[in-house]
């Protein structure tokens, strides 16, 4: 596994977005930015991007805990391509190995766990949903982090996302819903 670099980012919000104050509700997220080893080449066997996806949950996820400094109450990922991959190469990233390290590090996690994947460009953004770690039909713990690094990925690189939240939305009014639909 080949990391450039890891950019980690803390958010502590405090008002909805009319300036209504708000409980503190704190984010967490770590972005590592990695070379894509099938970057410009079709593979049919993905299995080495199912490891890099596990060991960087594992190096990244204690760094987030210790951010967060609360328990985690929502959990999301997400993996932007550089435009000589493939959007299955950020899949492979993060849907078989990576929500075991993130699980076992805050205790738990029935749901599962939010996930986005693109090809974007250099200093593309992407959308990490973030969503209960244990109730999938908490609506009010269902969000968005909008997140980017200026300089990446290249076109061989690969931007992998982990996120921790300790509440809701800012002033949910939503709730559980209907259920199943």
């Amino acid at each position: 596994m080949n990391i450039r670099k890891t950019v980690f980012t803390k958010e502590i919000i405090t008002a909805d977005e009319m300036g209504q104050a708000c409980d503190p509700i704190t984010r967490v997220v770590a972005m590592a930015v990695v070379k894509n080893p099938f970057a410009g080449v079709h593979q049919d066997d993905l299995s080495p991007l199912f490891d890099v996806g596990a060991q960087l949950g594992d190096s990244l996820i204690q760094e987030l805990v210790n951010m967060l400094g609360a328990p985690a109450v929502c959990y999301g990922k997400a993996a932007l391509a550089g435009s000589s991959g493939a959007m299955e190469h950020g899949a492979a990233m993060l849907h078989p190995a990576l929500g075991k390290p993130v699980r076992a590090a805050i205790g738990g996690g029935k749901s599962l766990m939010p996930s986005n994947h693109k090809v974007g460009a250099l200093g593309g953004s992407i959308d990490l949903p973030l969503g209960h770690k244990d109730d999938a039909w908490s609506f009010d713990h269902i969000d968005t982090m909008t997140l980017w690094v200026p300089d990446a990925p290249r076109a061989d690189e690969i931007v992998l996302c982990i996120a921790l939240s300790d509440g809701t939305r800012v002033h949910p009014r939503v709730g559980n819903g209907p259920g199943p639909t």
